[in-house]
């Protein structure tokens, strides 16, 4: 398993987070504690980040970066490109089915990553249709914001098994790691309980102790 630590300044359902980290900083105290990716932030509204956060972030370490923003037209695609990602973030709840597929290619094309994000069956439906080998599943409502983890261990059994499984949302330790571990999950991604820690490289190292659980 694998820990994309993300870069996060604030959140529509909690606030402040991070307000004043220094996205570089942040980056290589994510890297010491031996993350595998970066997540960051670039939507400015509603979260605090910029482009310039994840640029920040990706010279200031080896680790490759996701740019975690609302995909909604071809030109973020080519953006998160340009900007320096290395890989894009499609929410299957945000597309239609002809815009996920045309994204999903368009990435691919200029040689990103994609990370489809689902939250029920239907939409890992719609994302397999599109051919997706990285899916993360939001254990966040979007309505809500209610954490639901059982949903995460169901929809995960029911991803083929050359997809890579990614767990969004909600994940504060070892035992969280643990159990979506077990459940078939190749990586979690990890934001608030990160920044909020106080030392963000041994959040990193504990996240990862549960691997052994």
């Amino acid at each position: 398993m694998a820990v994309i630590s993300e870069v996060k300044r604030r959140s529509p359902s909690k606030g402040d987070l991070f307000p004043d980290l220094d996205p570089a900083v942040l980056a290589a105290q994510y890297a010491a504690g031996g993350a595998s990716c970066l997540s960051v932030l670039t939507d400015e509204e509603w979260f605090g980040g910029s482009v310039a956060d994840l640029q920040a972030a990706r010279d200031a370490v080896a680790l490759p970066a996701l740019r975690k923003d609302f995909t909604v037209h071809a030109h973020d695609v080519l953006d998160a490109r340009i900007m320096g990602a290395d890989c894009v973030l499609l929410i299957a709840a945000a597309l239609d089915d002809a815009e996920l597929a045309d994204f999903h290619s368009l990435a691919l094309d200029v040689g990103l990553d994609v990370l489809i994000e689902v939250h029920d069956e239907k939409e890992l439906e719609r994302a397999l249709t599109v051919g997706a080998d990285l899916i993360g599943v939001n254990q966040r409502d979007l309505v809500t914001f209610e954490v639901d983890t059982d949903r995460a261990v169901r929809l995960a059994a029911q991803m083929p098994a050359e997809v890579v499984r990614v767990a969004e949302s909600g994940v504060r330790g070892a035992g969280d790691v643990a159990l979506l571990g077990a459940a078939g999950y190749h990586a979690v991604l990890v934001g608030e309980t990160l920044v909020k820690h106080g030392d963000p490289e041994a959040g990193v190292r504990e996240l990862r102790s549960g691997f052994d659980a």
